[in-house]
């Protein structure tokens, strides 16, 4: 198992696919440092990478701001280099219970709720890859994780908002791969695809829930079951830790895109 020197900083890490990569990045020796908008989340999070014999912080900050960034990663350069940036936080189809209308087709997603959608999952990986990428080219290399979605790579019914997020979190990536490859810093994307997180619990606990439905399981994936976050957490290292991995998008969703 490869070590990692240095700080990880993981945003959207007080829950879910962010939580299980805070853990596994723990194991392999990283000093993990967790962003989110909710200090309560952020803390369950550190305990259990604290139980798990880890080390790390957890900094409350909006980081669609340039000011929740640079609180961020001031926190993290404060324990060292930052060797590996994740960008998970995000929002999705849960974001209509506060949010009405966020998860709609193009008509029916008002102007604030476009930009709001936008501004949390793409305007924070801007923010907080411009506030790194200057102390990764100084260190002579890191590792960014850019967590999008299998939406962002097709077309989608409705979330029109959301797939253009994630389609241009993948396209972000890319360009970060080219310029940045150079400098010995490398961009990935993970592109998961139905993954069981609170996210989409209200689905899973639904009658909606294409996956109690053994006629229905194999079409909604090839599999028959949603991911699983400590996959998706997984994928996250290696991408992060695999050294000719640059400019790749690993779309993780059981085959339901092929």
């Amino acid at each position: 198992m490869k070590r990692i020197e240095g700080a990880v900083v993981i945003t959207g890490g007080g829950a879910g696919i962010g939580r299980e990569a805070a853990l596994a990045f723990a194991q392999r020796g990283a000093y993990v440092v967790l962003a989110g908008r909710t200090q309560s989340r952020l803390n369950e999070t550190l305990a259990a990478v604290e139980s798990a014999g880890g080390r790390g912080c957890a900094v409350a900050a909006d980081c669609a701001t340039e000011a929740g960034a640079d609180a961020v990663l001031a926190a993290a350069e404060a324990a060292g280099p930052v060797a590996v940036l994740v960008n998970n936080a995000g929002v999705g189809y849960s974001f209509e219970a506060t949010r009405p209308g966020s998860m709609a087709a193009l008509v029916e997603t008002t102007p604030e709720n476009w930009h709001e959608v936008m501004r949390i999952n793409l305007d924070s990986a801007y923010y907080m890859c411009r506030r790194a990428l200057p102390g990764m080219i100084a260190a002579g290399g890191g590792a960014i994780v850019n967590v999008s979605s299998a939406g962002g790579t097709q077309g989608m019914a409705d979330a029109h908002a959301y797939a253009t997020s994630k389609a241009g979190m993948i396209n972000l990536t890319r360009s970060l791969a080219r310029a940045y490859g150079p400098s010995g810093i490398r961009a990935n994307v993970l592109a998961p695809g139905f993954v069981a997180t609170d996210m989409v619990a209200s689905v899973l606990e639904s009658e909606a829930n294409p996956f109690a439905d053994d006629a229905l399981r194999f079409a909604a994936c090839p599999l028959g079951r949603p991911g699983e976050q400590e996959e998706m957490a997984e994928a996250i290292v290696f991408l992060a830790c695999n050294g000719y991995a640059n400019g790749a998008v690993l779309v993780l969703d059981g085959g339901s895109t092929c």
